[in-house]
């Protein structure tokens, strides 16, 4: 029987609902793989290699979920959400964070929910669920990254507010990750030009980190939309920065690089960025100054020179075009010549377009897993077949 604790009545004691009947909406469900011990991306990988979704493993029974390569405690879980179980451990976390979510005005969408952002979608580990405060439908908007450096200067800083005013003013959200100096800027000057920004963050949604800037939080929930994959009561920890950085770059057309040294994080969000395919901008700086550093190796291998608003707008009109489910959708090139290549080559050179694609959108459409697409794009590579290039790779033959 339910204790006095117990969130099933806590939460639902003035609702008509029951916990069992809020445990079957979708974002609850997609909540529960959240929280299921053990289940990492090579148990995902595995689930999808049998399975059309990942929210089927709430349907099968334990010896399928054994062989599925799920945990004990896991299917243990599974089964009692499907007996309707609030007292198993992981169905009373469900409906904790359900809970407290509802407190703070916290939605959930799941991954193959409608309302997961197409942009996101698709990339390599994309999180299984995103909590959000403030305007869900940015999520569905055109979007530019702006990154940078911390300790940044004056003038980086006005640079930060400027561009994201103008580019915000010209249809662009702004995304960054709420941090000191470059991403406050960001996120300040949209606002400050009455245009929508977004904040993906390292912690739960219902902490301001860092605290220096809870009002700036404060208002772009206001106006504009934060966003974790973590759930409310997630301190911040230094392991969770660089996985959001996945996410800001995920959701955006491309990554703008204000100012960074050589070993900043905005570096790991251009790298990141790359390999999904994104285009990576950098305003360069001083030769003398050690922010401008990363930004000008950026530039050396082959980030666009910003010198305007322009030069992004230029750019992302000549080449985005996110795919509309798969890569396989779009026009590619025949293959001539298959001698001497193996069937799972010449999946991989099919792919292939002379624009360069990424390696999530190679792997989406070849059905490769990740190690068997890149000793496949080795050997193209190899034969002279492909090249890279910033945003992936592509056909030279």
């Amino acid at each position: 029987m339910a204790g006095q604790d117990s969130p099933a009545i806590v939460v639902f004691k003035d609702e008509i609902m029951s916990a069992q009947v809020v445990l079957q909406s979708p974002s609850s469900r997609w909540l529960l793989l959240t929280r299921l011990p053990g289940f990492g991306l090579r148990v995902r990988e595995r689930i999808l290699a049998n399975s059309e979704s990942l929210i089927d493993i709430l349907t099968m029974n334990a010896a399928t979920l054994k062989a599925m390569g799920l945990a004990g405690d896991a299917i243990s879980a599974v089964m009692a959400w499907q007996a309707g179980d609030t007292e198993q451990a992981v169905v009373r976390d469900v409906l904790r964070i359900k809970a407290a979510c509802l407190k703070d005005a916290i939605f959930m969408v799941g991954l193959g929910e409608a309302g997961y952002p197409d942009a996101l979608r698709h990339i390599h580990n994309a999180p299984l669920l995103l909590y959000g405060r403030g305007d869900s439908s940015l999520l569905h908007r055109d979007q530019l990254a702006m990154v940078g450096s911390r300790n940044a200067t004056r003038a980086g800083l006005d640079h930060a507010r400027q561009f994201a005013a103008e580019l915000g003013r010209r249809g662009l959200v702004i995304t960054s990750g709420l941090a000191l100096g470059i991403d406050g800027a960001a996120h300040a000057g949209a606002l400050d030009a009455s245009v929508p920004t977004i904040a993906v963050v390292g912690c739960g949604l219902d902490q301001f980190y860092p605290a220096q800037h809870r009002k700036l939080a404060h208002r772009i929930i206001e106006h504009g939309l934060i966003v974790s994959e973590y759930p409310p009561g997630t301190q911040p920890r230094a392991a969770y920065f660089p996985q959001r950085n996945r996410i800001i770059s995920g959701l955006s057309r491309g990554v703008l690089v204000v100012e960074a040294s050589l070993r900043s994080g905005s570096l790991i969000t251009a790298r990141t960025a790359l390999e999904q395919g994104r285009e990576v901008f950098a305003i360069p700086g001083s030769v003398h100054s050690p922010v401008a550093r990363g930004c000008h190796q950026l530039i050396k291998q082959g980030a666009r020179l910003v010198e305007t608003a322009d030069d992004v707008l230029e750019e992302l009109g000549t080449w985005w075009s996110m795919p509309s489910g798969s890569a396989s959708e779009q026009a590619r090139p025949p293959v001539s010549d298959t001698s001497g290549l193996d069937s799972r080559e010449i999946a991989v050179l099919e792919a292939l377009g002379y624009d360069p694609q990424s390696t999530d959108a190679l792997s989406l459409a070849t059905g490769l897993p990740a190690d068997q697409l890149m000793q496949s794009l080795l050997l193209l590579e190899l034969e002279g077949l492909v090249n890279t290039a910033p945003g992936g790779y592509l056909r030279v033959a």
